[in-house]
This record gives structure tokens, C-alpha cells and sequence, in this order.
């Protein structure tokens, strides 16, 4: 009497009995649906301008609320299934901008994936004074341009008949070389970082919050607190930011 094993199974119940074949069953994942996907006529990239295309910039101050707090623009993703997401605040300069369009566009594939930008080209004037220059004298010539981005803003985002596993290397390659954090997100995950973050505020056990805190002013810490961090509680911007704030 012996049996065996595996796709086919082979069963001998006797000495004189005959050899029964019997088939495994074979389960098969049924393939994604991309009937829906449309893939535009330029697939990668475009080039960014290094200067705006305006006859005069004036010189402007820094202004660093442009990339303080949460974005009000670009959140969701229109086009593709999967990007990169600004995590924190910062300067997009055009050396960024290249190094995003050489990187996706040699790793992706232009017949079955297409790539497209959510930050506009450069367009805020930095300015910087020349090396050994005195105090003084006004404010320098403009340098180079920037884009400012705000925390939860898509940067890039990248689509077509393919999954994020193909797709997840090189845009982790590509958050991890700009200048503020940032992760590679889809759909799917951007939702679930997003429902995790109401659960956590919904079912926090901890009574005191920084929103209590600060309006009770225990401590007296209000004179140590800026209106940034009175206005986004200490989650965004402050001396007191924790990123994973409640």
C-alpha cells in the first residue's frame, strides 16, 4: 500500500488493486484588469524649465509659509495608480527636477507605464550674495528659482498596466534623494495612511493632547509657543513638531 503526493496523486489501496490518477487542483490569481487604463501620447516626463518664462521676476522675501503646513492642492491622484509623497515641507530646485525625470525615465517601461508631474516648474526666486562680498548693500541678485512644496502633496505620479511592486523600487529611490521626507504611496496605501491617521485620533486613550495642553496653557507654556504651532498643534511646524503627532 503506498500513496503519493503532488499534482497528480497516485493511490494503491491493495497488492492486486489498479493505480488510481487522480489531478491536483491548481489555483490560479486571476490577472489585474487594465481595460480602464489610457496611456497619454507623451509617456515620460517632460523637461523642466530652469527660469521662468517671464520677461522680470522681482526679488521677493523668503516667506516660509509656503511650505509650512498641510497642502491644499494636489492631495489626490488624478491620472495614475501610484506616486510620491511629500511627508514634510521644502525647496524643489531644478537640479531635483532633472534627477526625477532621468531616474523614472530610465526605469520605467514607456509602452506599458507613463509618468506625469503634480508640482509646477520653478518658479520663486532665490536670491544669494556673491562669496566674500561685505554687509550690506541691499538685497542680492537672485540666484537660482525653487518650488516650494507643502507636507501631502503628490510630487510625481506614475500609471499604466502595471503593479506597484514594478513601479516601488525606484520611486522609493527617487523620495529618498529629495530634500524633505517623502515616501512612494499608491491608491491603496495613501487611503490607508489616511484612515489610520482618523483611527488613531478617533480612539486616542491619552486625554492630554497638545491641543489641551496649550489652550490651557499649563506650565505657561504658551509664551514658548509660536502661532504656527497653536494653529497646526504641534504637528507640522514648530519647536514642538512630532510627525507622528495625535
Amino acid at each position: 500500500m503506498w500513496r503519493q503526493l503532488g499534482r497528480s496523486l497516485a493511490v494503491r489501496e491493495g497488492p492486486g488493486s489498479p493505480v488510481v490518477l487522480r489531478a491536483g487542483l491548481k489555483k490560479y490569481v486571476l490577472p489585474p484588469d487594465y481595460s480602464g487604463v489610457t496611456l497619454p501620447e507623451r509617456t515620460k516626463l517632460k523637461f523642466m524649465d530652469k527660469v521662468p518664462a517671464v520677461p522680470k521676476v522681482r526679488r521677493e522675501p523668503r516667506r516660509l509659509r509656503d511650505i509650512r503646513g498641510p497642502s491644499g492642492e494636489a492631495t489626490e491622484f488624478t491620472q495614475g495608480q501610484y506616486g510620491i509623497l511629500a511627508l514634510g515641507g521644502g525647496y524643489l530646485h531644478w537640479g531635483h527636477f532633472e534627477m526625477m525625470r532621468l531616474t523614472i525615465g530610465r526605469c520605467m517601461d514607456p509602452k506599458t507605464m507613463f509618468a506625469v508631474w503634480r508640482v509646477p516648474a520653478p518658479y520663486k526666486p532665490i536670491t544669494r550674495k556673491s562669496l566674500g562680498h561685505r554687509m550690506g548693500g541691499g538685497k542680492g541678485p537672485i540666484d537660482h528659482y525653487v518650488t516650494a512644496v507643502k507636507s501631502g502633496r503628490l510630487v510625481v505620479e506614475v500609471g499604466g498596466r502595471c503593479e506597484f511592486g514594478e513601479v516601488k523600487h525606484f520611486l522609493a529611490r527617487v523620495a529618498g534623494k529629495l530634500p524633505f521626507p517623502a515616501a512612494a504611496v499608491s491608491r491603496d496605501t495613501l487611503q490607508r495612511m489616511r484612515e489610520e491617521e482618523e483611527e488613531k485620533q478617533l480612539n486616542n486613550q491619552n486625554p492630554w493632547t497638545f491641543e489641551r495642553i496649550a489652550t490651557a496653557n499649563m506650565l505657561g507654556m504658551r509664551k514658548y509657543l509660536s502661532p504656527y504651532d497653536l494653529r497646526f498643534k504641534g504637528r507640522y511646524w514648530g519647536k514642538f513638531f512630532l510627525q507622528h503627532r495625535v
